[in-house]
């Protein structure tokens, strides 16, 4: 079901069931944040009933009040968690806070944001909060099953002009691409593979602006991909290398992203515990943040050039599966010897990171869910962030603030390159567990080309290992897939525009 948006300048609008507002933490517990949406004796009342539940106006604190004057039949006050009255740099608080409500409302039919929107960020974040709050992964579900909100009123100092037009719009693109990548994670493995996968990318790109290739296995061998090759010989469905191409005219610059799509990651013969398995159908959430990433910059018309590189493949163990010890070589000609097989991920990045290169993009990233290392680093809500230019980890980072994306900066420690020599081949996949993240970083390093001057391509590598698949649902973010990652690429080809 899409959700659709709609900015008034009106008190509780007709046809809403329900009214959002804000509250904070007050001295003695929670009190509403008023916006014009309700009279002066509305909000009154509605803080006498905070208080009466004892209302602490805490992060995700969702509570239903009926009787509020001027606000229809009933009024949702969604928590904020701050102390103070949000400002334009608590807009993520905003959108985690409109996510929370309309996730609490499903079987609602439309609902009325009264949330603070006297600035273009706040008003953003209120309506993308409402619709990633409104999504709901329902496609294996038999009977009855509690629709997510079909209409959201958003309350809006200006609703009119080409500007509020402009943001509803974008966030409507954004949140229907980040929506399509957690459909994609989400979506059981017996039915999401290389081959499925590459499919469903074709079908939704049909009509559009992107061009799609797909290479199979002829392909792959004729390229060289020993990662994609390597990695997919342990499955019965044979990896995929999918390349997406957004080549708008006068482009301002062109972006090379790599998505690490492992469909399935038992480990292969370095297999995993059985728990250790059950959330790995997620294991593809960075192509799918590529993929969706490309929808999105492609819908909006942003004159900058993408190309995809969605690298697919299955880490299973049948009986030609991929051994530690064997040597495979890549695009650019480099040979890696086979350490641990499931640390698979970054040999199929490393193909799409040597194809990417052949077009000297101005900034390539690589998006992978790579490494429990991040996770224990920076728990399950932050990525990590590694490049090779300063400037450019820095763009990533602010990029993803700005967003609404929790990262952080982490630096390329040029001491554990050494954990990657090896004795027979040019480089070893993996090296010491000290350091892991970095590790993985700096051998995906390798595979990132020259320029024409001789230096580096201009790379950063995100590790989105903890944010891409969440087990604890929280403001606008549900059980399940996240698509986390499409948000800060958006911004950041945004900016580069």
């Amino acid at each position: 079901m899409t959700t659709t948006v709609s900015l008034t300048a009106k008190t509780a609008p007709d046809g809403a069931d329900v009214t959002v507002v804000l509250t904070r933490k007050g001295a003695k517990g929670a009190v509403a944040v008023r916006t014009p949406a309700l009279t002066d004796a509305g909000w009154a009342h509605l803080d006498t009933l905070l208080t009466a539940v004892q209302a602490t106006g805490a992060a995700d604190e969702v509570l239903k009040f009926t009787g509020v004057p001027g606000a229809g039949d009933l009024v949702v006050a969604t928590g904020s968690g701050l102390s103070g009255e949000p400002t334009a740099t608590d807009a993520e608080t905003v959108r985690r806070a409109a996510g929370a409500a309309v996730t609490k409302l499903r079987g609602t039919p439309s609902a009325y944001l009264a949330l603070p929107a006297e600035d273009p960020a706040l008003l953003t974040a209120s309506v993308e909060g409402g619709l990633f709050g409104a999504y709901a992964y329902t496609a294996y579900k038999t009977g009855d099953v509690k629709a997510p909100v079909a209409t959201l009123r958003v309350h809006a100092s200006s609703p009119t002009g080409k500007d509020a037009k402009a943001l509803v719009a974008r966030a409507q693109t954004v949140a229907a691409a980040q929506n399509w990548a957690r459909d994609l994670v989400n979506m059981p493995p017996l039915d999401l593979y290389p081959e499925s996968f590459a499919q469903a990318v074709r079908e939704r790109f049909s009509g559009t602006k992107v061009k799609v290739e797909v290479a199979e296995e002829a392909q792959l061998v004729k390229d060289e991909c020993g990662g994609l090759i390597g990695v997919g010989r342990g499955s019965a469905r044979p990896p995929r290398l999918v390349t997406l191409t957004y080549k708008p005219r006068k482009a301002a610059a062109h972006l090379a992203l790599v998505g690490k799509g492992i469909t399935f990651d038992s480990g292969g013969l370095c297999i995993k515990p059985a728990d250790g398995m059950l959330t790995m159908k997620s294991d593809m959430g960075g192509a799918a943040a590529v993929a969706a990433t490309i929808e999105a910059v492609a819908a909006l018309g942003l004159p900058v050039a993408v190309t995809g590189y969605l690298c697919l493949a299955e880490n299973l163990t049948g009986a030609d599966a991929q051994r530690p010890g064997d040597v495979v070589r890549m695009p650019n000609g480099k040979t890696v010897e086979i350490i641990n097989t499931d640390a698979e991920g970054r040999l199929v990045m490393a193909d799409g990171l040597s194809l990417a290169s052949r077009l000297t993009p101005d900034l390539t990233i690589d998006v992978a869910t790579l490494t429990g290392a991040a996770v224990v680093a920076l728990g399950d809500q932050t990525a990590a962030v590694v490049s090779n230019e300063d400037t450019v980890r820095e763009e990533i980072v602010d990029a993803a603030g700005r967003a609404g994306e929790a990262a952080w900066p982490m630096p390329l420690l040029e001491h554990l390159r050494a954990g990657l020599d090896s004795k027979i081949a040019d480089v070893k996949h993996t090296g010491a567990r000290p350091g892991g993240l970095i590790s993985a970083a700096l051998f995906l390093r390798e595979f990132v080309g020259n320029g024409a001057d001789g230096s580096q391509l201009p790379w950063a590598h995100m590790d989105i290992a903890g944010p891409a698949y969440n087990e604890k649902p929280y403001g606008y973010t549900p059980f399940g897939g996240t698509g986390y990652a499409v948000r800060t690429l958006v911004t950041l080809a945004e900016g580069r525009a």
